[in-house]
């Protein structure tokens, strides 16, 4: 039988529509910020997933264009930034990346007990651990071929796969609920924000911020390719010397770096930060990117992989949810801050950055804004933790 493939954006832009239908009528996804492009998209996983069980049609999707989309999101987020805002959020960066690295070993040795319950080599227990969680698909296909090679268990990369997929779905479920609950329990109130970084509010006014018109979207979309041609260079430059650093973070501090300097050199000359028109073109990044990402997941490759899988993840979930908002949530400062934060830092443990800035953005457009945690967030969530999780894994795998 034909395989169907279908064209990226427009699948995309649909699942997030069908998202945000579901969202709007289905009171439990609007309720506890589920994001639209995850309902969505994990609608139109279960819709494939169908189609192949009861037609055997195996549906695909063109992904070409889903990590450029990334790439542009980076760079609004960048085009953002503040050094005066990373300089005050310094602490909290600081104290970020420490509560990570520790959350790091300690979703390891989760991992480590499942493995000893189920009687699987002890080097699996990065893949249900942080390998495929914080490390998503890329760390665990690559430490599972490498898994696969020295202990002969063979289905070390379907583990690392499968736990990368499910993980993905559980942060973009659970990040909004516990923001609601950290939220509503502690009756907390965002600040007032000078313009909007990442999540429009639902209810919005044109006149905020500067009206959205095809002059000030050209004007960021313009800021945005000189970053993103300018990070392509820095990226090979890293490359070149010997440090492997994902597109997108070159991207991001080129953004930064430019959002910076650009305004102090040129005082007249209008630039798009914190602008609607930037704000539009980050949403529709990431909600584009998130569908795509989740649209594509084949559920029914999972379907063996039972019992030892679910098991750990399960455990996984619950003890993520517990840390989160029993010594996370009160280590950050117990605010409104650390509550949204408290929503990505579920959302990128558990699964990618992209999830985790989805989970935060969907709060921040129903309670307010908090435009810290989207600058904060990324650099340590996809710049610093690579590193450390690196160290961890080599560390648990060694044992």
């Amino acid at each position: 039988m034909k395989y169907p493939t279908f064209p990226p954006l427009r699948s995309g832009s649909l699942c997030f529509f069908l998202g945000a239908f579901l969202t709007r009528h289905v009171v439990v996804l609007k309720n506890y910020n589920i994001p639209e492009p995850v309902s969505g998209g994990i609608a139109a996983a279960l819709i494939t997933w169908a189609a192949f069980a009861w037609f055997d049609l195996q549906i695909g999707f063109d992904l070409a264009t889903r990590d450029e989309l990334l790439v542009v999101f980076f760079v609004t987020i960048g085009l953002n930034a503040r050094f005066s805002d990373l300089i005050a959020g310094g602490r909290i960066l600081a104290l970020l990346l420490a509560i990570t690295i520790l959350f790091i070993i300690l979703q390891n040795c989760v991992g480590l007990l499942g493995v000893t319950v189920f009687d699987l080599p002890q080097p699996v227990s990065v893949l249900l651990g942080s390998a495929s969680l914080i490390g998503g698909h890329g760390t665990a296909i690559a430490w599972g071929s490498t898994i696969e090679a020295s202990t002969g268990f063979p289905a070390a990369n379907e583990i690392g796969i499968a736990a990368a997929t499910l993980g993905l779905v559980c942060a973009a479920l659970i990040g909004g609920p516990i923001a609601k609950h950290l939220i509503d329990k502690h009756q907390l109130e965002a600040k007032a924000s000078e313009g909007p970084i990442v999540g429009l509010p639902y209810e919005s006014d044109n006149r905020e911020a500067g009206a959205v018109n095809h002059i000030s979207i050209m004007r960021s979309i313009l800021a945005i390719y000189i970053a993103i041609i300018i990070g392509y260079i820095v990226d090979e430059a890293i490359e070149t010397a010997g440090l492997k650093l994902p597109l997108f973070v070159s991207c991001l501090l080129v953004a930064i770096v430019m959002s910076n300097i650009l305004p102090l050199i040129f005082p007249r000359m209008p630039w798009p930060a914190r602008t609607r028109a930037l704000a539009v073109i980050s949403d529709y990044s990431l909600s584009v990117f998130l569908a795509m990402s989740l649209m594509s997941m084949q559920l029914w490759t999972l379907a063996g992989l039972g019992g030892p899988l679910l098991g750990v993840l399960a455990l996984q979930v619950v003890g993520t949810g517990l840390f989160v908002v029993f010594v996370f949530f009160r280590l950050m400062g117990g605010n409104y801050t650390a509550a949204v934060l408290s929503s990505g830092f579920a959302g990128f443990t558990l699964g990618a950055t992209p999830t985790a800035i989805a989970n935060m953005s969907s709060v921040t457009k129903r309670y307010g804004p908090a435009p810290l945690v989207f600058i904060i967030l990324p650099l340590v969530s996809a710049f610093f933790v690579d590193l450390a999780n690196a160290l961890v894994i080599q560390l648990f795998i060694a044992q």
